[in-house]
C-alpha cells in the first residue's frame, strides 16, 4: 500500500438528516433497488452492551453483488477476506453517518486486480450511500 494513503482513499461517507433507524431502512431499500443481496446486519451497540461496554448506535450492513463477487474470486480467492461489502450506519452526536469502504482499495492489496475492475463496484456503492442519505 502507498505510504501516503489516508482515510479518504478507504472510506466513502455521507452525513444524513435522517434519524438512525430511518437511515438503516433507507440503506436496506437502496440495496434492494440496486439488485444487491443483503447478507447480515450487525447491531454493534447491542452486542457490546451485552458485554458491559457502552457505545452509541452502529449497524454494519453486509451486502453483496454476485456478479462482482464472482469476478473477483476468479482472480484470487483470498479477496474473500474483503467481502462482503459493507455499508455502516453510525450515530454521531451531530448527524447520522452512512459510510462504506471504497472497493477500489482492494487493488492496492492484490496485484491481480486492476483498479479499473473495481470502479463499477465503487460507483454502485457510492450511489447506494448517496441515495440512502437523501
Amino acid at each position: 500500500m502507498g505510504e501516503n494513503m489516508n482515510v479518504d482513499d478507504f472510506v466513502y461517507a455521507v452525513e444524513t438528516d435522517k434519524n438512525f433507524d430511518d437511515a438503516v431502512v433507507s440503506v436496506l431499500k437502496v440495496v434492494e433497488q440496486k439488485g444487491w443481496a443483503l447478507f447480515q446486519i450487525y447491531d454493534v451497540k447491542e452486542r457490546l452492551l451485552a458485554k458491559g461496554f457502552k457505545q452509541d448506535q452502529l449497524k454494519i450492513i453486509e451486502i453483496c453483488s454476485a456478479k462482482y463477487a464472482n469476478q473477483l474470486l476468479n482472480k484470487n480467492r483470498l479477496i474473500s477476506l474483503c467481502m462482503p461489502c459493507k455499508i455502516n450506519v453510525i450515530n454521531r452526536t451531530e448527524k447520522v453517518l452512512i459510510a462504506g469502504m471504497k472497493p477500489t482499495i482492494i487493488s492496492e492489496l492484490f496485484n491481480e486486480i486492476d483498479k479499473k475492475e473495481l470502479e463499477q463496484v465503487e460507483t454502485d456503492l457510492i450511489e447506494m450511500v448517496n441515495n440512502a442519505s437523501k
